[in-house]
């Protein structure tokens, strides 16, 4: 026959209160060394599937903000880019401005006496073909009325032809490139001839003389060089324009639909920016290089006119009203951009703080409920003592 341990209603009560005590204790300790007061969705499952949803979107956009950071790179670069193009700029502009401070001239007076004989004279004033009819009867005064007349244009004769103090020898004197088209021509008015020093120095107008032995032609050369020296720099323009790239993108090589940056600001990338590259190279800012046929006349170039000189400064000073208007493009979505970085960073620091408000545990005040915990452990077991007491008397009279 078995028989039943019983207890007193205050042993009972002490012994549930100890047990109550142990249990919270346990869980006390828990938050204490994990840091979370719901570690699974059985502790609290709204608060746990509701952190579990903040800390997976928290994950999302830091993973964006990668792809966020490779964008504003990326406008750096371009942005980058044009400041290093508008330099360039400013140095073919210089250059094009001292070709132009360049004084083309052409000097010289005639070896031997003008001897009136029937020809016709051709030459070239800055690459444009003149042509004078003189006639075996003209004097050298009829010859170099002749000769002027054919120099001018539709505004009026020129006076770049005359004769020395003997009168006996044409003069030429001009503020530009005079050069002959034949040997003939030289020699019907007196001048020596020669091979010509600024043969094909500016196109195909003038292929075959050049300016007589008793010439000086000045400027031509030195144009010439600039004008290489202009070229060059539309060549590094170029180049510079298809080195502006940050990861595999470059935002002023070229304006094709297809070249451009997309940034998604959000997980579901409904929220997003895309930039349309632009062609910024020589020929996107439509800068043409000098070449022979680079002028207002075919077969003159080489910054020999300087009208066409002013035509390309004024193509340099769009080309950089064009780099100013990309500048405040690019500019405008890298404020877009930089500001949708720093508001991502700081939503996924509201989601990360939203997860943790529901699952962290106050470490404070868990410490305090550990040392409350272990105090009313200390008394649940003094008094279920004292509630033996009554039963320790009984064993004393036994005894």
């Amino acid at each position: 026959m078995s028989s039943e341990i019983t207890l007193s209603a205050a042993t009972r009560q002490n012994l549930l209160s100890l047990q109550d005590t142990a249990a919270l204790t346990a869980t006390t300790q828990n938050r204490l060394s994990t840091g979370l007061k719901v570690s699974s969705a059985l502790d609290n499952p709204v608060n746990f599937f509701t952190a579990q949803s903040f800390s997976s979107r928290s994950g999302d956009l830091s993973a964006l903000l990668d792809s966020i950071s490779n964008g504003v790179q990326t406008i750096q670069a371009a942005n980058q880019g044009i400041t290093s193009i508008q330099k360039l700029i400013d140095s073919a502009k210089s250059t094009a401005n001292q070709a132009l401070t360049t004084q083309l001239s052409t000097s010289g007076t005639a070896s031997n006496d003008y001897t009136a004989a029937a020809n016709t004279v051709a030459f070239y004033i800055n690459g444009t073909p003149k042509t004078a009819n003189i006639l075996a009867t003209d004097n050298i005064d009829q010859a170099i009325t002749k000769l002027n007349a054919a120099a001018g244009d539709a505004s009026g004769p020129l006076t770049i032809f005359s004769k020395d103090i003997t009168g006996k020898k044409i003069v030429l004197n001009a503020s530009a490139d005079v050069e002959f088209a034949a040997t003939t021509d030289q020699t019907a008015l007196g001048f020596a001839a020669g091979t010509g020093s600024t043969t094909d120095k500016f196109g195909t107008g003038n292929n075959v003389v050049g300016k007589s032995g008793d010439l000086t032609v000045s400027g031509v050369d030195t144009r010439a060089k600039l004008a290489e020296q202009f070229n060059g720099l539309l060549t590094q323009i170029t180049q510079l324009a298809k080195d502006a790239s940050f990861n595999g993108v470059n935002l002023i090589s070229n304006g094709d639909p297809t070249n451009k940056l997309h940034i998604a600001f959000n997980e579901k990338d409904t929220s997003n920016l895309d930039i349309q590259g632009q062609d910024l190279t020589s020929d996107g800012l439509k800068l043409k290089a000098i070449g022979p046929d680079s002028g207002t006349n075919i077969g003159v170039g080489k910054f020999l006119l300087d009208n066409d000189i002013k035509s390309t400064i004024a193509s340099l000073g769009t080309a950089s009203d064009t780099l100013r208007a990309s500048s405040s493009t690019f500019g405008s979505n890298l404020s877009v951009v930089q500001n949708r970085q720093d508001f991502t960073k700081k939503i996924v620091n509201v989601l990360d703080t939203g997860a943790a408000n529901l699952t962290q545990a106050d470490l404070n005040a868990e410490a305090a409920n550990s040392q409350a915990l272990s105090t009313r452990q200390s008394l649940g077991i003094s008094a279920l003592s004292l509630a033996n007491q009554a039963q320790q008397g009984i064993l004393q009279l036994l005894r």
